[in-house]
């Protein structure tokens, strides 16, 4: 049943090119739509975005911005899915990095799942904080001075702004009622 929660709230995916874990940017996508939201889709490349179901192409969606032209001033929170090569890519590249610490600088709520906070450990926003991911990313996110916790879903509050972590496509439902909750006015 469609809520009014985040009407007038507008929230980043923010996005690679290629990688991106499908059911990850999906499912929440539907949620903060289902919540009244706007979701907007945010890639370091214009045109259409090639999402991934594991290791096997799947659909393509449109981007709606690009870290090029556009800063959280536009949006009310950041939303990272996962897949492996999607962070991997974002990572290296300076304008996503400073797209996403920009959330964290501006207090704004940020949810990860998956793979997604690799992303995160490049923009230095982890250190300090208590968050989970894909159980591989556990040692990163220590060496970068996270604190890792094998949960389903885990909300960390104990920073400058909201972090909602969840593991896997598995852990989808409680991420995105999560998220839902911490992209609230």
């Amino acid at each position: 049943m469609p809520n009014n929660d985040l009407q007038g709230r507008t929230i980043a995916f923010l996005c690679a090119p290629e990688g991106t874990e499908q059911v990850e940017l999906t499912e929440p996508w539907q949620a903060v739509e289902r919540a009244g939201g706007t979701p907007r889709l945010v890639s370091t490349e214009s045109g259409r975005l090639q999402a991934f179901d594991h290791l096997d192409k799947a659909d393509t969606f449109p981007v709606d911005t690009t870290v090029e032209v556009s800063d959280h001033t536009e949006f009310d929170g950041l939303l990272l899915p996962g897949g492996v090569a999607n962070p991997d890519f974002l990572r290296t590249q300076p304008k996503a990095v400073a797209f996403a610490r920009s959330f964290f600088d501006a207090g704004k709520p940020v949810a990860v799942i998956c793979h997604g906070p690799w992303t995160l450990i490049e923009a230095d926003v982890v250190r300090g904080r208590t968050l989970t991911s894909w159980p591989s990313l556990q040692t990163d996110l220590r060496n970068a001075g996270a604190n890792w916790v094998d949960e389903e879903v885990h909300i960390c509050d104990e920073g400058p702004n909201v972090l909602v972590s969840s593991r896997r496509p598995d852990d989808l439902k409680a991420f995105s009622q999560a998220a839902v909750d911490a992209f609230k006015p």
